[in-house]
Order: structure tokens, then C-alpha cells, then sequence
């Protein structure tokens, strides 16, 4: 047997296990597949915890009316890319969640078969939901987790934009870094961390505080949600050895 064939024996074996929650979370048919990936592997949520509807009912505002496209697009672009980053795996990146979803004998893989025209926004949605639930994660250790609001925790009424948001771009047939041309910015065909930390400290310096939830930006909430993505990713310069959870705390 081959290099190429051992190593695509060796993530067959553990495929069916992530398949339960990326339908779920890709709106397929659930299936009869054993335990998902995250519980497999330790993760404190299950496949029965959405982090998702966990989020404060409370819809975040800005200033400016209602948030134009251009902007839940730069809100994608940025979930996506930090997404794709963050993954482990047998060709691990910054590991800051369990996944191995966008890579050639991961994700790529099995949603190659699974999904023949949509493979690739598959394999990034599901390193986002991979990072949705870290994020979500961390976010219960604090007193009062509704209030953060964090990359992946906009709030619910901009989740909502970005959710159907990204549907729409998927039922486009158009590919993600054609949809979204900023991707590949963040998402290059090989890892390097010094390009992705590039592209990180190129949104901004952001000022912020250590927490025991990660880092809390300080200064006022953001009047639009262009800037609050800008910040939130500028605060995740320095890169860090685990997830470093920027977020704003909102006033209640």
C-alpha cells in the first residue's frame, strides 16, 4: 500500500464519526452514524448542544440602520478564515479546535462524495461550526456568557443575517473564494502562520485586557459591524498556543 493509501485508510476509519454533526449542522438528514466528532474527541458540547441557540436573545445594533451585505460578507469572510486556521489534524494549523475538516484526507475527502458540487463551502462550514462550539465553550466559563460577543457570538440578529447569508452564497455555485474574494487572503493552499498572522495584525491594532474568557477589547462597542470584525480580528494578534477568545462585553 502506498504512503497515499495508508493515510486515506487511516482517516476513512474515523469519517463516519464526524458525519452525525456536520449534517446536522449543514442541514442534511441525520443518519445512524456513531458519536460526532466533538465528543469523540473529548468536547465538552454534544451534538444535541447547538451553540448557536445558545446565543443572548438580544440583537446587537449599530448606528448605521440596517447592516448592509458587503459587511455579514466580511463577517463570513472572517468566521471562515480564523475557521479554516484554527483547525488540527493530521496537517495541523494553529490547533485551536478539534477538527481536521479543510484538508485533502479530512473533510475534503468525505464531503468530496458526500457533496460533489458543494464540497468546498461543506468543509469550511463544518470548521466553523468546529470553532462556534470552542468559542462557545469558552464563553460558559464566564458569569454571565450572553453578554461577550465574539467573532462567532455577534449576536443573534446578525448570526441570523450571517446564516442565511451564507446558504444564499452557497446555493450560488459559486466557489467560496469567488463568493467571498477576501478568503484568500486568510486561506492559502499550504499553511504558513507567519502569512496568517499577516493577515490578522492587517485588520488593526486592537487594544485589550486578559480575562479569565480570553482577551477583552477594550473602549466602546463598535458603530458598525465592519469595525467590530476588524477589531475582534485584530485582537487575535499575538497568535496564541490555544484560541485567545477575543470579545467585547456588552452592557446590560
Amino acid at each position: 500500500m502506498s504512503p497515499t493509501d495508508e493515510r486515506s485508510a487511516r482517516h476513512g476509519s474515523r469519517i463516519s464519526e464526524r458525519v452525525e454533526i456536520l449534517k446536522v449542522r449543514l442541514g442534511l438528514p441525520k443518519s445512524d452514524v456513531s458519536e460526532s466528532m466533538g465528543a469523540q474527541r473529548g468536547a465538552t458540547t454534544t451534538g444535541e448542544t447547538d451553540p448557536v441557540s445558545q446565543m443572548a436573545e438580544n440583537a446587537t445594533s449599530f448606528s448605521q440602520g440596517p447592516v448592509p451585505a458587503s459587511e455579514v460578507d466580511f463577517l463570513l469572510t472572517a468566521q471562515l478564515g480564523v475557521a479554516w486556521a484554527g483547525e488540527e489534524g493530521e496537517e495541523p494549523r494553529l490547533g485551536w479546535w478539534r477538527s481536521d475538516l479543510a484538508s485533502e484526507f479530512g473533510g475534503e475527502d468525505l464531503f468530496r462524495r458526500l457533496l460533489p458540487s458543494t464540497w468546498r463551502w461543506a468543509t469550511l462550514q463544518g470548521a466553523r461550526a468546529a470553532a462556534m462550539r470552542r468559542d462557545h465553550e469558552i464563553r460558559t466559563h464566564d458569569h454571565d456568557p450572553d453578554r461577550l460577543l465574539t467573532l462567532y457570538n455577534p449576536g443573534f440578529e446578525i448570526d441570523e443575517r450571517a446564516e442565511e447569508r451564507l446558504q444564499q452564497l452557497k446555493r450560488s455555485g459559486q466557489d467560496p473564494m469567488m463568493a467571498l474574494p477576501g478568503l484568500s487572503d486568510a486561506i492559502a493552499p499550504t499553511w504558513e502562520e507567519t502569512r496568517f498572522a499577516d493577515w490578522v495584525s492587517g485588520h488593526g491594532e486592537t487594544e485589550f485586557a486578559a480575562s479569565p474568557v480570553g482577551r477583552r477589547i477594550k473602549g466602546s462597542f463598535p458603530r458598525t459591524l465592519d469595525f467590530m470584525v476588524r477589531r475582534l480580528v485584530g485582537a487575535l494578534y499575538p497568535l496564541a498556543q490555544d484560541y485567545p477568545s477575543p470579545h467585547f462585553r456588552r452592557e446590560s
